[in-house]
């Protein structure tokens, strides 16, 4: 089990190659390549990022000088400014990294044909008609759902040690703090829940309640989110928010955390159990090869567990309260993982959730997808929801919310 965690931390020490380990020469030390963050190395998400940048330029052997960052660029506006500006340092890729920066990046796209704009989160590069744009993501449902094994066997952990308080009335509480009602969010939390009870006991009802923030980063409104899930009973606490302060409020109620993008053991060394975690690295490498090589990167782009742009983050033993219980929580995850690389297991199974009580057959007539058909059939005869699909697009899709899972407020 210890090799197995060592090699999942591995993911985020490597370069981010695909095919590829050694560090490649830098023919073009004028090629500059441009960054538009929502935050800093300060909040989780955009410190994966920044992490996945200096992969890439240590695998493409770019000079610190060749990296033009524009952070703490908030969604509107500012994001078309910024991008101006990075067109005008001589910038031949543009890039941004949160949902807001679309509109502003891609405006700024149809006046500069000669630089390749790049959006991550982002739903419109293919309708848009502009050649030179690009969305690109992760497969982070994947990881979501894995992290969300150890929390089921976690659960199974502290429901033996005490059933009154754990599972009240065979029912088990858990919270979500999410940032905005968005399908990005949605999908994530839906991942968590069924990962949750993948590995919970069957005898016990799990229900999750969501609390969103109404903000991507806002440490003290994702503390005070935690707290209120936390006081109203839930016995777990999982996020889609970028900074610390959903761990912070579990370390100080002793209640299992498990966090989003980067470690959080720092903020909770007794509660954090691991965080479902992000390698830009990966694309960053890809993508800036391919525009040195006078290439386009492709218009959506989204791996996960197969290609090592998802991962999770270390595991934290003094989470679990014996060896058996951690070392059965690996077990699940590795089988777990590989299940998800061969094609064996999806996570989006749609025998495996219903919505308002029936099953989900299609999406295509069903507001919130666009007229799009999500839901596929294996040669076997399974029928999953195809989350970010080569055809579909890189954005998470999952709208639904699935029974079992209540939302306690909206926010966009």
């Amino acid at each position: 089990m210890k090799k197995f965690v060592l090699l999942l931390l591995a993911v985020f020490s490597l370069v981010g190659l695909v095919g590829c380990s050694c560090k490649e020469e830098n023919g073009d030390d004028d090629f500059k390549v441009g960054f538009i963050l929502i935050g800093d190395e300060n909040e989780g998400y955009s410190l994966a990022h920044l992490n996945g940048i200096n992969q890439m330029k240590e695998a493409l052997g770019l000079k610190d000088s060749q990296i033009v960052y524009k952070k703490h660029t908030p969604e509107g506006k500012e994001a078309q400014d910024a991008a101006e500006e990075l067109v005008g340092a001589g910038c031949k890729m543009v890039f941004a990294n949160s949902f807001g920066h679309e509109e502003g990046l891609f405006t700024v796209a149809a006046n500069h044909p000669e630089v390749h704009f790049l959006h991550a989160t982002g739903i419109n590069a293919k309708s848009s008609g502009l050649p030179n744009v690009s969305n690109f993501f992760v497969d982070i449902y994947e990881a979501r759902y894995v992290a969300g094994i150890y929390g089921g066997v976690r659960l199974n952990e502290l429901i033996a040690s005490n059933p009154t308080k754990y599972a009240p009335g065979n029912k088990v509480t858990i919270g979500y703090v999410g940032a905005k009602a968005f399908a990005e969010v949605k999908s994530g939390f839906t991942a968590f829940y069924l990962g949750v009870r993948s590995a919970l006991d069957p005898a016990y009802e799990l229900e999750m309640k969501v609390q969103y923030t109404g903000e991507w980063a806002n440490q003290v409104a994702e503390k005070q989110a935690a707290t209120a899930l936390i006081d109203s009973g839930c016995v777990l606490i999982s996020q889609h928010a970028d900074t610390v302060g959903a761990a912070t409020a579990c370390e100080e109620k002793g209640i299992n955390n498990i966090g989003y993008n980067v470690s959080m053991l720092d903020a909770a060394p007794t509660q954090a159990i691991t965080s479902a975690g992000l390698n830009w690295g990966v694309y960053y490498t890809y993508a800036v090869r391919e525009g040195m090589a006078g290439r386009k990167p492709q218009v959506d782009w989204c791996e996960g567990f197969k290609e090592g742009a998802v991962a999770i983050t270390e595991v934290n033993r003094n989470a679990f309260g014996s060896d058996e219980a951690y070392n059965e929580a690996n077990q699940k995850v590795e089988a777990a993982i590989e299940a998800i690389k061969n094609g064996t297991l999806y996570v989006f199974d749609t025998s495996k959730f219903t919505v308002g009580g029936e099953k989900v057959t299609s999406t295509a007539g069903v507001e919130g997808f666009y007229g799009k058909e999500y839901i596929k059939t294996d040669s076997n005869g399974v029928s999953y929801f195809a989350e970010s699909d080569d055809d579909l697009g890189s954005a998470p899709g999952f709208a639904f919310v699935i029974d079992g899972i209540i939302e306690l407020n909206q926010a966009f």
